[in-house]
């Protein structure tokens, strides 16, 4: 795992130049033909990805997107009305069958299929009308790391070329040398305070949510801790109840308009007896933990993953766990 999310720059660099033709392609037809509806079809850590993908999409284009309940399709059949729709599949492997089969059911709807897919012999890359490989290369480890980040990045030159943002997509070809700096990043105080524990709360807000879910996702299955993932402004709303004396917050205070409030609900976590871990850019005198930053605040969760990944293996191996092997687990999971 740690080998591999080390590696993640490099892969970056090939895939942010590779199909560069095929996304300006895209892009140009869908500003010439504007879908009538937008749903992500994705599961686990490539869900998180495509959360991602929705939020740049909705932020800078307007467009309202939908993470699609695949058992709509897949169990219940559901009469959905495709035509017109943009479908959009994440996926490492591009095998399990909940995530191959809503394309197939939107393509003969007459809607845009999109695959953003990492094995392009897959079924899933077959089975929709555009499939774009992730060019993350093998990924042995149980626990996505590079494959994630290049489906982040996915996201990101899908909008970008949509929207035909000459200026963000050159902040993207800086990608490989802001993840090169991210990797280096050092974050044992959250391995010291992290080590002892079985119970998380992880945060964010924004475009930093989906950030907080894949590190939540992490830190079940590389290190068995019980981790939970809380937008900032829903804290309160419950969760809260939770907080005691020494309880654990990983809190991702990423920049743009959450970030105030992130850093805010921080201070008053600390107040209640919380022990926090805010991540946050240098400039944040409050953190605890530097959270690495990309040219623009859109690609920040791109780069800050990255650093938590480096984090996650070391605190599995402070815990006396493989991160490689976790229990219970596969590489590839089926379901439908």
């Amino acid at each position: 795992m740690l080998k591999e999310a080390r590696s993640a720059a490099d892969y970056v660099a090939v895939q942010v130049t590779r199909e560069r033709e095929r996304y300006a392609e895209l892009g140009k037809q869908l500003r010439a033909t504007p879908p009538s509806g937008i749903v992500t079809v994705a599961r686990g850590s490539s869900d998180h990805a495509a959360g991602y993908c929705a939020y740049l999409t909705m932020a800078r284009l307007g467009h309202i997107v939908a993470s699609l309940p695949m058992s709509l399709v897949t169990l219940n059949r559901a009469p959905l009305m495709t035509k017109n729709a943009l479908a959009i599949a994440i996926s490492q492997s591009g095998q399990s069958p909940d995530v191959v089969e809503p394309i197939r059911y939107f393509r003969a709807g007459g809607a845009t299929t999109l695959a953003l897919v990492n094995d392009a012999t897959s079924p899933l890359a077959a089975a929709a009308e555009w499939s774009i490989p992730l060019h993350a290369g093998v990924e042995t480890s149980v626990a996505a790391t590079k494959s994630f980040i290049a489906s982040l990045v996915a996201g990101a030159l899908l909008t970008g070329h949509w929207q035909d943002d000459a200026a963000f997509l050159h902040g993207i070809d800086s990608l490989p040398d802001a993840l090169r700096l991210a990797a280096d990043s050092d974050w044992s105080a959250a391995v010291g305070a992290l080590a002892a524990t079985d119970r998380i709360m992880v945060v964010g807000r924004g475009i930093g949510f989906p950030l907080a879910l894949e590190a939540a996702l992490k830190c079940k299955e590389t290190c068995a801790i019980q981790a939970e993932a809380f937008s900032g402004a829903e804290i309160k709303h419950g969760p809260m109840a939770l907080i005691d004396e020494g309880y654990p917050l990983l809190m991702f205070a990423t920049r743009g308009p959450t970030q105030a409030g992130m850093v805010q609900l921080a201070d008053e976590m600390r107040h209640r007896g919380a022990k926090v871990l805010l991540a946050a850019p240098a400039d944040i005198p409050q953190r605890d933990l530097t959270l690495p930053v990309a040219a623009t605040p859109d690609l920040d969760p791109i780069v800050a993953i990255q650093a938590f990944y480096v984090m996650a293996a070391q605190l599995s191996a402070a815990r006396g766990m493989d991160a490689d092997k976790p229990r219970h687990l596969n590489k590839v999971t089926k379901t439908n």
